[in-house]
């Protein structure tokens, strides 16, 4: 077959061109899977370490976590980044054509190595491990047209009704929503008070973590019971801050402007032996000493 084309040389021209053709032609219809694989695969580990700077967060989350990925089996090269903001980033970048699923899996169990290394936050915040290269394919803004929607608002149903959905897409490794603004409370301190109280931030940030708590109620009648027991009830608890905020509704009803008014600035946020703490309007926590 060899010496066929060798000795026939216009002919294995003609037969190389309309190889080239065929593949031009079927180019456009050939699956992106089918596609050889030129990006070098990459994973992405992320976390925060909230309060911490630059270089509390290098010394303390990225340091320990590079040590122990450094080295991973296909592993062609590794970069990081430690921001003001508490984040820490890792990308590793393995060799060309190596599995992407096994090149996550061998990180997994790298980080899962370093977490006794790891403060106690970013251990309850997590770490994030991500099959996706930091590099953006597509980026698109939001607004309200009669500026009748916040930016908070916006942000809220995007992360509701449209991160989900992108991340569905097939091929998609990651949503992100640059300047997110998630609900939540804001809570700024008086130094000056806390030191009068010998209290710190840790004592304040105990106490929220302690009242903010979902406990579940139970059932009754769940087997094993009494036979004579006929049905099975789920029991539905009320929410402490609920409670709360209904009996403020109904004093302020019937309590006149005044008191009103002094329990909308005022609420307790948590109460603990020898302890009184209050958040008010103006998100400042204050805890007194009582009974």
């Amino acid at each position: 077959m060899v010496d066929f084309f060798i000795r026939r040389p216009i002919f294995a021209t003609v037969c190389a061109l309309l190889i080239i053709l065929a593949g031009a032609v079927c180019i456009p219809g050939l699956p992106i899977s089918l596609y050889p694989s030129l990006a070098p695969p990459q994973v992405t580990v992320t976390s925060n370490y909230v309060g911490a700077n630059a270089q509390v967060v290098e010394s303390a989350v990225t340091i320990p976590l590079e040590q122990q990925i450094n080295g991973v089996e296909g592993m062609h090269y590794i970069t990081s980044t430690s921001s003001n903001d508490g984040t820490s980033t890792i990308n590793v970048t393995f060799r060309t054509g190596y599995d992407l699923n096994i090149a996550a899996v061998d990180v997994q169990n790298r980080v899962a190595t370093a977490q006794g290394r790891l403060p106690q936050e970013i251990k309850n915040t997590g770490v994030t491990i991500t099959k996706a290269n930091p590099n953006f394919v597509f980026a698109a803004g939001f607004y309200s047209p009669d500026n009748s929607l916040s930016n908070q608002y916006i942000s809220n149903y995007l992360d509701v009704y449209v991160k989900d959905a992108l991340k569905r897409i097939p091929g998609v490794g990651d949503v992100l929503i640059f300047g997110e603004r998630k609900y939540a409370m804001r809570i700024w301190l008086d130094p000056t008070k806390l030191a009068a109280r010998q209290l710190t931030a840790a004592d304040v940030v105990s106490a929220l973590q302690e009242q903010n708590v979902e406990i579940p109620a139970g059932q009754l009648g769940r087997p094993p019971a009494d036979p004579k027991q006929s049905f099975q009830v789920r029991i539905r608890e009320h929410h402490p801050q609920e409670h709360a905020q209904r009996n403020r509704t109904t004093q302020r009803r019937w309590k006149g402007r005044d008191w009103g008014r002094e329990l909308r600035h005022q609420s307790l946020v948590q109460r603990a032996p020898g302890r009184r703490c209050w958040c008010a309007t103006a998100f400042e926590c204050q805890c007194a000493s009582g009974r």
